[in-house]
């Protein structure tokens, strides 16, 4: 069976740093930013998915952060905890290229033993999985302040095992790759339009790919529409409430075969600006 391993966002462009290291220290400041999304609302043992994640810079090039994921479906409970590290080069104007490192322990708590088995004697449910196994990730952030980013990541490399039948690997990791990019166009002084995309692919599974279009108005309020492929359209938006707070909601429709079993998928998410006292800037931060 294929199926999704990693957990999914529809707005990956203001939870970067979960999935990209070399996003730490991008902004010149503490960012903190806190996600939830409960996946296929109404299907049993759906998807929910909690993060939470820092980052600042700590010199003119470097910068580090610390990032939760917190990801329960069915009897399987896991949680990521990571530390990230970044160096960025300087290419020219406000050009910018960031390397990443991502590294720390995903903490498998897996409930086997209660399950509904067809086969109640199959050894492989008469124990429950109890485990932590170290992974690291790598990243690389190519943008402009405010203006564009392109990102490449790779945020679990190592392909642990957590369910093994004599040799045969029934439960294990898989690599997952994200491409993501986005831009800001500036219609007026008061409207920004900001296209954005990502595209997931992991070994041995089909390529899905989101995209989805914003537009900013008056430094205040976003929103936004998007697809993603053979899954759901979806709809978001997104609130200013001071120059460094952030909050915002998304909706996605299921256009899938599962919309026999569930409409919908929601996911909100609050972010905080704290700036360098050396570096305060009036311009709201646009990924």
């Amino acid at each position: 069976m294929h199926a999704q391993q990693d957990p999914q966002f529809t707005q990956y462009m203001y939870n970067m740093n979960v999935i990209n290291p070399a996003y730490a220290g991008s902004y010149d400041g503490v960012a903190i930013g806190l996600l939830y999304r409960s996946q296929w609302v109404g299907l049993d043992g759906s998807p929910n998915t909690a993060t939470f994640n820092v980052s600042s810079p700590v010199g003119k090039r470097v910068g580090v952060g610390l990032s939760f994921i917190n990801d329960q479906i069915g009897p399987v409970i896991e949680n990521n905890v990571y530390a990230d590290f970044s160096y960025t080069l300087p290419l020219g104007g406000e050009n910018k290229l960031a390397f990443g490192l991502k590294a720390g322990a995903t903490f498998h708590d897996i409930g086997l033993v209660d399950l509904d088995a067809t086969d109640p004697n199959d050894p492989l449910l008469q124990t429950n999985i109890n485990q932590a196994t170290p992974n690291v990730g790598v990243g690389v952030y190519f943008y402009q302040t405010n203006k564009y980013y392109l990102s490449l990541s790779m945020p679990n490399m190592l392909n642990s095992v957590h369910l093994d039948d004599n040799g045969y690997k029934i439960g294990s990791e898989t690599l997952h790759f994200f491409a993501a990019a986005g831009y800001v166009f500036s219609l007026s002084e008061n409207f920004k339009l900001k296209p954005n995309t990502m595209f997931k692919m992991a070994v041995d599974a089909p390529l899905s790919f989101d995209i989805n279009a914003n537009l900013f108005m008056y430094d205040r309020v976003e929103v936004g529409v998007g697809y993603r492929l053979e899954d759901s359209f979806i709809g978001m938006i997104n609130f200013l409430i001071t120059p460094n707070i952030r909050v915002g909601y998304a909706y996605d429709s299921v256009i899938s075969d599962l919309d026999v079993a569930t409409s919908a998928s929601h996911e909100i998410f609050i972010n905080f600006d704290i700036p360098l006292l050396k570096k305060v800037s009036r311009s709201p931060r646009y990924f």
